[in-house]
């Protein structure tokens, strides 16, 4: 029995050339897709299992799921350091670390925007997070405008570069250094001092207390003492093991990456057989002259499946390729703010602007000059709205 040799095939990818890279486009763009969803997904699931540690404990407002959703009142902080079971440094202070969590929208150097996870830290926060170092720069200051950015956000997000400045709200902080978190959560966020944050977000207190416990008795006494004090309302867990829940995240999307992948498929195959289908169709005088020339029915077929499946490899490579491209383009996984909204700048922006009562906003020590003036404008029409309701008493009497 004749076989086709596969040069012939070769040469028939190349004289259909559009119809071959419109069918290797829709193949490769289905795998472009899954394999991104897919990456995403796994790329959360790998950050959240490597963050934590079995020593510390993360304490949250009762039945809150994540630190976005927490609230812990200010008052509450030294309670919770004063426990027993935390550990304590050289000088007799507790590593624990009373923090602020927000979600920022950044715009990205390849444009657009997205979310990046800004956290407000105290002395002991990098102590208790011993696989962070810092790469470039130095430490941020308490009590003032720095911030220091994980290198992966500032590889990707405009102005986060140090010596730069990033806007907050009404005011702009300056990135003093850089750092690196190994592999973890952090390595998705941006630092600075967690007092500097309230008093900029203006909230009342904090998201979450971290704190180190000396050995695993220690860990689970400091737990069974904030579930046992109802007066606080606070619930606390091991940081790994909030990590280890914080991976049901990537679940969802999981899923949708292998629906979205599925349906594209179907889709795809559907567009191949229908490319093969025309390409038959197209080519009855040759098949005719095939099997005149000798050639069986099962060469021809075998030949025309050895088209399609050229097709789909080509385009499985170059999706491979195209998903790599993105992903890499976009190096570490967001962690994502979960249910934050995007707009929590535009909010604080809110909060922070000028407002002519004094005692409900911050902003006031920093901008008197103009807070006068408009104090004045007020007084200015009072007078006026007091002449125009004068007036028209005296017009109702006469």
């Amino acid at each position: 029995m004749l076989s086709i040799p596969l040069k012939y095939n070769v040469r028939n990818l190349f004289v259909r050339k559009v119809t071959t890279s419109l069918t290797v486009l829709g193949i490769a763009l289905v795998v472009a897709v899954f394999l991104c969803v897919m990456a995403l997904g796994e790329g959360l699931a790998t950050v959240f299992t490597a963050s934590g540690s079995e020593k510390n404990v993360l304490v949250l407002r009762q039945n809150s799921q994540s630190e976005l959703q927490s609230g812990i009142g200010r008052d509450q902080a030294p309670l919770v350091k004063a426990l027993p079971g935390i550990e304590k440094d050289a000088d007799g202070k507790p590593i624990v670390s009373a923090e602020l969590v927000v979600v920022l929208n950044l715009d990205k150097r390849d444009g657009g925007s997205s979310n990046v996870t800004l956290r407000g830290v105290e002395e002991k926060g990098m102590a208790l997070r011993p696989g962070m170092k810092l790469t470039e720069g130095r430490a941020f200051v308490p009590g003032t405008s720095e911030v220091i950015v994980a290198e992966s956000v500032a590889r990707r997000f405009k102005g986060a570069e140090v010596g730069d400045e990033i806007r907050f709200g009404a005011y702009r902080w300056k990135v003093v250094g850089h750092f690196d978190a190994g592999g973890t959560a952090p390595d998705s966020e941006i630092w600075t001092d967690t007092e500097g944050m309230i008093n900029t977000f203006q909230r009342g207190g904090y998201s979450s207390i971290l704190a180190r416990t000396t050995d695993r008795a220690a860990r689970d006494q400091l737990v069974a003492a904030l579930a046992g004090d109802a007066r606080l309302a606070l619930d606390g867990k091991v940081e790994r093991k909030y990590y280890d829940e914080q991976t049901a995240t990537a679940a969802p999307i999981r899923f949708l990456g292998f629906f979205v992948g599925v349906v594209m498929a179907i889709g795809a195959c559907f567009g191949a057989m229908n490319t093969m289908y025309a390409a038959v169709s197209a080519r009855t005088r040759e098949i005719a002259t095939l099997r005149a020339l000798g050639f069986s029915r099962l060469s021809i077929l075998v030949s025309f499946v050895l088209e399609s499946v050229a097709l789909a490899l080509l385009g499985g490579v170059v999706g491979c390729a195209l998903a790599f491209l993105l992903v890499a383009s976009h190096g570490h996984p967001d962690v994502p703010g979960q249910d934050e909204p995007a707009g929590e700048e535009e909010q604080a922006a809110k909060q922070a602007r000028p407002h002519h009562r004094a005692d409900l906003d911050l902003a006031a020590h920093h901008h008197r000059t103009l807070l006068d003036l408009v104090h004045a404008q007020d007084a200015r029409l009072r007078r006026v709205q007091d002449r125009r309701r004068h007036q028209r008493a005296v017009d109702a009497t006469i």
